[in-house]
């Protein structure tokens, strides 16, 4: 073990032994600590990461999401914090369903606004205590939660604008083109026809 790996372990042994009951495990994942906790002590874990003085991860770089639909509980919710003071960075994830809220980690890290939406938008994890939880990137008539892996790859509705109404609307999504079938053979496997121009070329492979 080196000193590096030491030293994030006995990290995650301190969160675990200040946090009794709240964090599910924790181990050492790419070279930096993850530490998975309840999702009902999101908050409380979060708050001593920020303000304990052997951790102090002040800055809260990302939120993401994660899809596993096998899963009673689909999706994780991954928090990446980053302590400028002493140089390290941790991982913090959390479970939840399609029904289960998430609390909100705003009232501990401001960024945690903008970055909860995404989620919200593009998995629909609905994060309780949110001040403004609306869509972020996708537009407001926008239908389900495009990083959702059952998620139709066509969506479920397209936007066009309308000359005759002189407004933007949304129709059902319509394939427009026929299915076609492919070969997979390389342009010189399976051409069995002239290219505009080949007319001109020699038979046989000769020349005059």
């Amino acid at each position: 073990m080196t000193r590096m790996t030491k030293t994030l372990q006995e990290l995650g042994d301190h969160l675990a032994a200040s946090l009794p009951g709240d964090v599910v495990k924790h181990e050492i994942a790419l070279g930096e600590p993850m530490v998975s906790v309840k999702r009902e002590s999101l908050v409380r874990a979060l708050e001593f990461l920020r303000d304990d003085p052997d951790c102090r991860f002040a800055q809260l770089t990302d939120i993401c999401g994660v899809d596993y639909p096998e899963r009673s509980e689909r999706f994780e919710v991954v928090y990446n914090l980053l302590s400028l003071k002493l140089n390290r960075r941790i991982r913090v994830k959390v479970a939840a369903g399609e029904d289960t809220p998430v609390p909100s980690a705003t009232a501990v890290f401001s960024s945690a606004g903008w970055y909860e939406r995404e989620v919200w938008d593009l998995y629909g994890v609905y994060f309780s205590g949110h001040p403004d939880l609306r869509r972020i990137l996708t537009d407001y008539g926008f239908e389900g939660h495009p990083m959702r892996k059952d998620f139709p790859l066509t969506g479920y509705v397209e936007v066009r604008y309308d000359e005759e109404q002189k407004r933007v609307i949304y129709e059902p999504v319509k394939l427009k083109q026929e299915f076609r079938s492919f070969d997979f053979l390389s342009p010189w496997e399976g051409m069995n026809h002239l290219l505009p121009g080949d007319e001109k070329a020699p038979r046989g492979g000769g020349g005059k």
